[in-house]
Parts: C-alpha cells; structure tokens; sequence
C-alpha cells in the first residue's frame, strides 16, 4: 500500500469551503477501488491548515484517481483558496501491514 500525505495552506477566510470541497472529493474517492482510506484533517492551533492521508492499493490507482472527475473538481475549485502549493509525499505503509489493510477493507 501506498500512503500520501498532503500539507495545504489555505487563504483566511476559505476554510468552510476548503473543507465542503475537500470531504465531497473524500467521499467520491472512498468509492474508487484503489482508493484504501481518505481521510480530511484541519489544524487545530491554525485553522488554514489543513492535510490529507490517503492510502492507494499502488501507484496506478493513485494515477487513476488524479484522471477522475471529482478530482479534477476538487482541484479546480480549491486552487484560488490556496495560500501556497500544496505539498504531498508519498509513503511505503508499513503498519498496518498489506494483508491487515485488505482485512480492515473487507470488515468494513
């Protein structure tokens, strides 16, 4: 599996549209097949920072979301509300393990 984390920074003043435009891209991106978990975070001592954890099945699933169209949405909406370029990394999980995550997905 293959986690990203996403740093934004939003201008003041567009966080409760940050946060609708990002969980509506969330919720289209949980029904992907490659697309483990999503998850939408928003600071707690600045109020403009917000981050993203996703976890893909591989790289062409995550190739796959970025050509969808509640992506290309997304991007389109949020791109003005941006302080500076957002700042995503990828990541090997490590725990949970592979087969634990295809477990997790299956119970849920």
């Amino acid at each position: 599996m293959i986690a990203v984390i996403v740093e934004i920074h939003v201008v003041e003043g567009t966080q409760e549209d940050f946060r609708e435009a990002s969980m509506e891209n969330a919720r289209a991106s949980l029904k992907e097949p490659g697309v483990i978990r999503f998850d939408v975070l928003q600071q707690i001592e600045d109020s403009t920072r917000f981050g993203l954890i996703e976890v893909y099945r591989n790289e062409a699933d995550i190739a796959s979301h970025k050509e969808t169209a509640h992506y290309a949405k997304w991007r389109a909406t949020v791109e003005p509300w941006m302080a500076e370029p957002r700042k995503g990394m990828k990541y090997h999980t490590l725990f949970p393990s592979d087969a634990d995550w295809a477990k997790q997905v299956c119970e849920t």
